[in-house]
């Protein structure tokens, strides 16, 4: 069974730095196209970042800011935010090979 377990979400300040985590279980992490999305109140589900086949894109307003990885052999995916501003706040979803982590909330306020 697929499952995909998120943590690492939290209220901080601006400027601030999170670290989000996705732990696999039941496929191996390591052949498939990876992603981190996440969804503000009132506003669709957009593309934060996503790695396929030795290619990373990031969405405009968090280039230089956040940086996704991954560690093949604990089946885990990271998303690394540094300088968080307000507008971060969302609940942020990891996608991996077509399934979706069941959310996490990050709010940044001072």
């Amino acid at each position: 069974q697929v499952q995909l377990v998120e943590s690492g979400g939290g209220l901080v300040q601006p400027g601030d730095s999170l670290r989000l985590s996705c732990v696999a279980s039941g496929f191996t992490l390591d052949y498939y196209a990876v992603g981190w999305f996440r969804q503000a109140p009132g506003k669709q589900r957009e593309m934060v970042a996503y790695t396929s086949g030795g290619s990373t894109n990031y969405v405009d307003s968090v280039k230089g800011r956040f940086t996704i990885s991954r560690d093949n052999a604990k089946n885990t995916l990271y998303l690394q935010m540094n300088s968080l501003k307000p507008e971060d706040t969302a609940v942020y979803y990891c996608w991996i090979g077509g399934s979706w982590g069941q959310g996490t909330q990050v709010t940044v306020s001072s």
